[in-house]
């Protein structure tokens, strides 16, 4: 490596800082030339990253914190369905929404949909909540609806390609 490059790494160097910045950008991108356009990229893979963790703990809260019971028929579920008049019926019909739901928030191509179902899902858990518990825990579904329907805008790409798989698909009969 030349001095020139050798001194361009270390800022505090006596060498002229045009130098600095010809030898810098041989390797790599200067410092003083990084535009917000250039960190972009690195904030919305964090973004998409911490998006994706998000689905996840969602997936994972709905397969195995909700549906599960439900599914397994455990007391707790049954007890609940049994007090609103639904029965095994319901708490089976419910938990099957949510598993589906859980493992649609993981494929690509259903999680804005999943997210917008699971968000259904849960203003319908809101008014159970208020109309036959007194609003004892109202306020979970709607602490679940901000993430889900932070999902669902952000993977909303996703609603235009499976559009237009459904309309080919429609159209090849």
């Amino acid at each position: 490596m030349s001095s020139g490059a050798a001194s361009g790494l270390y800022p505090d160097s006596s060498t002229d800082r045009s130098a600095q910045e010809t030898a810098m950008s041989d390797t790599t991108t200067s410092p003083t030339t990084t535009s917000p356009a250039t960190t972009l990229p690195a904030r919305g893979r964090g973004l998409r990253v911490a998006l994706r963790v998000v689905q996840v703990l969602l997936a994972l809260f709905f397969a195995v914190a909700s549906a599960l019971p439900k599914l397994i028929g455990h007391s707790s579920a049954a007890d609940t369905f049994a007090e609103m008049g639904w029965g095994d019926a319901g708490m089976y019909a419910i938990g099957v929404l949510e598993l589906a739901g859980a493992v649609a928030l993981m494929v690509p191509l259903l999680q804005s949909v999943a997210a917008t179902a699971l968000s259904a899902l849960m203003v319908g858990a809101f008014v159970v909540q208020l109309v036959y518990f007194d609003g004892e825990n109202a306020a979970t579904p709607l602490i679940l609806m901000v993430p889900l329907l932070i999902v669902a805008r952000a993977r909303r790409g996703s609603n235009e390609e499976l559009g237009r798989l459904v309309r080919a698909r429609v159209r090849r009969g």
